[in-house]
């Protein structure tokens, strides 16, 4: 039998979907499980943007230019500007979902063999695109006692080597939730400049912001232009995860311009997600406050319940809608495993994202997950009720 390719052997299994196989089964034992791994909000998608797949008249689902319907772009660059970032729609690349636009900047920016460094832990998936582009994640590790915040320059520093290319960071973070300040975004523009690397930064939460504090952009630090590559999705900020649209930002015209090869080389962003994103950004201001307040509420309710049990850490997220907690467990992995194979409580489990996989550095991780809190309260009353159970009864508690 022929053998599949090194790259399909080398390339990592989600954290956040590996166990669903798990889940599955518990299901069909009729347990009830609360999904923690995954951020798939609960939130309503708008109705504006519903009505314009309801109201289509379109008679052929046509090609679209490989970097997307000009109206869109231009409507995207015009909510760009209502939040400070000024850019023009030529400087805009849509892309099938977030993830295929830091698929092309790694492709872009990065050749094959060379470095991005990025604080971990990181979102998971980056470590699949390096994996795809052939390119190597170099991680500088934050903490949990810091509460994952950026660290020290010189750490960051340390890592540069003679392949380091580039620098991506996501901001608010997934997978710990803090939320960058215009410091340190400051600070990491110091490295940029220094060392002429690329800074791609993953802002796809930027509407999940809590506590008042400010989400400030890369796009606007001043004096590295060509540097800068802004990475965006609709998944989040709309609640549409299905309909796979984001968007590659640079005011850099080579990266732009090489990055549309690769557009035209899967000829286009999806039609009908294009639809949907475009009428999006007529949301009312009044729905992203409802979110905001709503995702507030359930994080001071999850970290408060959490942080009540024993031996549980969790840092209160300044952004996104994502925790990293540690717990009392020998391995995370196993922990998650156990979750869904061998426990239930009234008939009810949870299921969370073993940290491990958010990190390079071996062995970090391994009493930690990631608990993405998309439930409504009442699911979550149970899910931590249930939680709580676990780590009181579980067999490598520690």
């Amino acid at each position: 039998m022929p053998t599949i390719s090194e790259k399909g052997m080398a390339m990592p299994a989600s954290p956040i979907r590996k166990l669903v196989p798990y889940a599955e089964a518990a299901k069909r034992r009729g347990i009830k499980v609360y999904h923690l791994n995954i951020g798939q909000p609960d939130i309503p998608t708008p109705e504006v943007a519903l009505n314009a797949v309801r109201n289509i008249t379109l008679k052929v689902l046509e090609y679209s230019h490989s970097a997307g319907n000009e109206s869109y772009r231009r409507k995207l660059a015009a909510y760009y500007k209502s939040i400070g970032i000024n850019i023009d729609h030529t400087e805009i690349l849509v892309t099938t979902g977030g993830s295929e636009a830091i698929l092309f900047a790694f492709m872009t920016c990065i050749n094959p063999g060379d470095e991005v460094i990025t604080p971990e832990p990181f979102y998971a998936n980056y470590n699949g695109f390096a994996t795809s582009a052939g390119i190597k994640i170099v991680p500088v590790t934050s903490v949990i006692e810091k509460d994952f915040a950026l660290p020290p320059i010189s750490e960051i520093e340390q890592k540069i080597t003679s392949r380091t290319r580039g620098i991506i960071i996501c901001n608010p973070n997934n997978p710990t939730g803090y939320l960058y300040s215009k410091e340190e975004l400051l600070h990491l523009k110091e490295i940029v400049k220094k060392h002429d690397l690329f800074l791609s930064s993953d802002e796809a939460y930027t509407e999940f912001c809590y506590d008042g504090a400010p989400h400030f952009s890369a796009m606007n630090l001043e004096g590295i232009d060509n540097n800068i590559i802004l990475l965006d999705s609709v998944s989040k900020r709309y609640s549409e995860c299905g309909v796979r649209i984001g968007a590659l930002i640079t005011r850099n015209k080579e990266v732009l311009s090489a990055a549309l090869k690769f557009g035209q080389a899967r000829l286009s962003p999806p039609g009908l997600g294009q639809i949907v994103a475009e009428a999006s950004i007529d949301t009312a201001a009044e729905y992203f406050k409802e979110v905001n307040d709503e995702y507030t509420s359930r994080r001071n309710y999850m970290v408060e319940e959490l942080n009540k049990i024993p031996g549980v850490y969790c840092p209160k997220p300044k952004g996104a809608f994502y925790a990293i907690v540690r717990l009392p467990v020998d391995d995370s992995d196993r922990f998650a495993q156990w979750l869904l194979e061998d426990f239930n409580y009234d008939n009810q489990t949870v299921m969370v994202a073993p940290a491990s996989g958010f990190y390079s550095t071996p062995g970090l991780g391994k009493n930690e997950v990631r608990i993405a809190y998309v439930l409504k309260k009442e699911d979550l009353k149970n899910a931590m009720k249930t939680l709580a159970e676990a780590l009181r009864v579980y067999p490598g508690r520690i």
